[in-house]
């Protein structure tokens, strides 16, 4: 909140980086053939031990990136069920049985995991979205390095001291601090590490993608997102006002799936912006180690910055300030914007499809379902969107037209262990979470038996 330095961190090297490998890689021959109980074990107790030490994680990312504490400290105790669950996991790696023509050979496969795997997680939850990775690698037999954000570092290490506690052997998981463009860039080109699993924003997953190419190797990514937030003509306005807030609002606006478009009917568009703009007023802005914040900082300078120059521009354009903005409230001392609505967006303006990573609400008006889902897939991205109605129909409609990773009806920003996670377009590929996210961790391998006694027949023949 102060701005001030408070912590010094080690500035990782691409020698640092090589010794976490190779510390990973001499750990994954045994810890793939502990077998799955034994994974299973040490995962659920480190489930377990980042839920008991969820206050001082929690006292960590608030400190270190302005996080309020009431919703990191959720976070972290949210880890137990999330350990548990891929602990469980590791104990159902299971390949199938393929019924060939052949009476004389038996076909099956087997789910292998890579070896070493490179993860890189955002620095806006970065236990959540880390253990996204490292809890299936750990299940499925990988071992990992994990290079942690510059902003937001401390709480990841913590997982590490954490993971010793819990049993887990030496070499399994690595946590090396650095800039993305110095040991990130080292991890993602190590010929140890054998697929990236990277969260952050399009342009810098541009650079990981096109290094991790040059030598061939796979790569996950979780990126940014103007997801659009749907509300139709027949919702109660006064019960539906807070699933706006939620969207946009919590976390500063510094989420990915952030619902920075509202798209309303336009029969309801007066009351519903209205009652938007007036709870976005009274949001507590302050301290976010006070239990009563709602709102705290922006993590960093830069993106502070760029919402300044964004909300200004889109004012240029034409966009009409409803709430908060440049004059708006907010506490003298750290990086705060206040809670911003801008009406009348449009198309054409760079608010409508530009991902500003803080409290900027974007509103447009829709007169028809066709107008709602062209606007909402209007953007280069995909990762998430809210539909609000109370026709059944209806929101299957919607929720099979709008292209996007996640479609949630009646609620937003919700996540679940058990449910796949990720986006389309440039919002990213590949999943995490539940079984789809398990399977990314996790190679197929194909074993022929030929049972016959003669077993070659025609070299010159397929078989």
């Amino acid at each position: 909140m102060t701005t001030r330095p408070w912590a010094e961190v080690a500035r990782g090297t691409a020698a640092d980086v090589d010794a976490a490998a190779q510390a990973a890689r001499d750990a994954f021959p045994a810890w793939a053939d502990a077998g799955p109980s034994r994974r299973a074990e040490v995962l659920w107790r480190l489930g377990d031990l980042i839920a008991e030490h969820a206050d001082e994680m929690a006292a960590l990312e608030s400190r270190d990136a302005g996080k309020v504490v009431r919703e990191v400290r959720g976070q972290h105790s949210s880890m137990k069920a999330w350990f548990h669950y891929y602990a469980s996991l590791a104990l159902h790696n299971e390949g199938r049985q393929v019924q060939l023509d052949s009476p004389r050979i038996q076909a099956f496969t087997t789910r292998d995991p890579y070896g070493v795997v490179g993860v890189i997680p955002a620095f806006n939850s970065p236990v959540l979205l880390g253990a996204m990775s490292i809890a299936p690698a750990l299940a499925a037999g990988n071992t990992v390095v994990v290079k942690t954000p510059e902003v937001n570092a401390l709480s990841l290490a913590m997982v590490a001291e954490l993971s010793k506690a819990a049993g887990l052997p030496d070499g399994c998981l690595n946590v090396v601090h650095g800039y993305g463009a110095e040991a990130g860039d080292a991890l993602v080109v190590h010929p140890l590490v054998r697929k990236i699993f990277f969260t952050g924003g399009p342009d810098s997953a541009k650079i990981v993608g096109a290094r991790a190419a040059e030598h061939l190797k796979p790569i996950v990514t979780e990126l940014g997102g103007k997801s659009a937030n749907i509300f139709f003509p027949d919702v109660h306005v006064p019960d539906v006002v807070n699933g706006v807030i939620a969207g946009i609002f919590a976390a500063a606006g510094q989420t990915c799936v952030a619902g920075s478009r509202l798209l309303v009917h336009k029969d309801i568009a007066d009351e519903l912006v209205s009652a938007v703009a007036a709870r976005a007023q009274q949001i507590v802005l302050g301290d976010p180690t006070d239990p009563t914040t709602e709102m705290g900082p922006i993590s960093q300078e830069k993106i502070l910055t760029g919402v300044r120059v964004g909300v200004e521009r889109a004012l240029e354009q034409g966009a009409e300030l409803l709430s908060g903005g440049p004059a708006g409230e907010r506490p003298d001392a750290g990086w705060f914007y206040s809670p911003t609505v801008l009406g009348g967006v449009t198309s054409k303006m760079d608010a409508f499809g530009t991902e500003f990573f803080g409290p900027v609400l974007a509103v447009t008006t829709f007169t028809d379902e066709d107008e709602a889902i062209a606007i909402a897939n209007g953007t280069e991205f995909g990762l998430a969107a809210g539909i609000w109605t109370r026709d059944l129909g209806r929101a299957h409609r919607v929720a099979r037209s709008v292209v996007a990773g996640t479609a949630w009806i009646n609620t937003y920003r919700a996540l679940s262990f058990a449910m796949p996670f990720g986006g389309t377009k440039a919002s990213g590929s590949g999943r995490v979470n539940g079984m789809d996210g398990f399977a990314e961790f996790t190679q197929p391998k194909s074993i022929w038996v030929n049972t016959d006694e003669s077993p070659v027949g025609d070299p010159f023949v397929l078989r």
